[in-house]
């Protein structure tokens, strides 16, 4: 019980006392994670809409693999990429392997099936329902679009915080991507899982606590512009 007490008053010093080493790390982790998230924004809810509206053949073969990817394994997602990556690989020539645009790329690939089989899922049930009222009303295709769109932002924005939390508590990828290397590629998850390991449990507790307080802030955020958005 003193040990964890001790670790405790430990990792509210190091929080209390903006610690560099402890807020770099943070640092780090939110601008990898909110770029693959925004990356995989811009690429999942086009991808997820145009497979909701358009109908070919192997639209229920894509949409089983996208359920499919959803749970994989973050460390397979983390060997397909480095395998890619790594010197001896086909993008090796690129230099990426162990940086922060290799995680983000790992994290993209991870978030992208969760958010476009989100926003498919959203979009399929109430795609004719919408768009033929728009239509009915005179609406152009792109005017239809806008609507359709704007019908359904909430599951949308859920579908967004679902890949957002999908990547900001990985660490199969950050590791095998990152190598955790010290003020590169150290993320909050890796460094916990480092920290950990050597019994340097206040580290790892601030950490903890920040990470926490990120998730809460960000689901407060996205709670307000929903209020906000309803009472507009």
């Amino acid at each position: 019980m003193d040990d964890i007490g001790n670790s405790l008053r430990k990792a509210v010093d190091l929080i209390f006392s903006f610690d560099p080493d402890l807020y770099f790390i943070v640092w780090t982790s939110l601008r990898i994670v909110i770029a693959s998230t925004a990356l995989a924004t811009l690429a999942g809810i086009p991808l997820g809409l145009f497979l909701a509206l358009k109908n070919f053949r192997s639209k229920n073969l894509i949409a089983a693999i996208l359920n499919t990817l959803m749970a994989i394994p973050t460390v397979v997602v983390g060997l397909v990429v480095y395998s890619f990556l790594t010197r001896r690989g086909p993008l090796g020539f690129l230099g990426l392997i162990f940086t922060p645009a290799a995680i983000v790329i790992g994290q993209f690939f991870l978030a992208l099936p969760l958010i476009t089989a989100m926003v498919y899922s959203t979009a399929l049930g109430k795609e004719k329902k919408i768009l033929k009222t728009a239509y009915g009303l005179g609406a152009s295709p792109l005017n239809a679009l806008k609507t359709f769109i704007l019908e359904i932002k909430f599951p949308l924005l859920a579908a967004v915080m679902a890949g957002f939390g999908r990547v900001i508590g990985e660490v199969g990828v950050s590791m095998m991507l990152g190598g955790n290397i010290y003020r590169s590629t150290r993320t909050v998850t890796t460094a916990i899982a480092l920290e950990t390991s050597k019994g340097e449990f206040a580290l790892g507790l601030a950490l903890g606590f920040i990470l926490l307080i990120v998730a809460l802030s960000i689901n407060s955020l996205v709670s307000f512009i929903n209020y906000r958005i309803e009472k507009a």
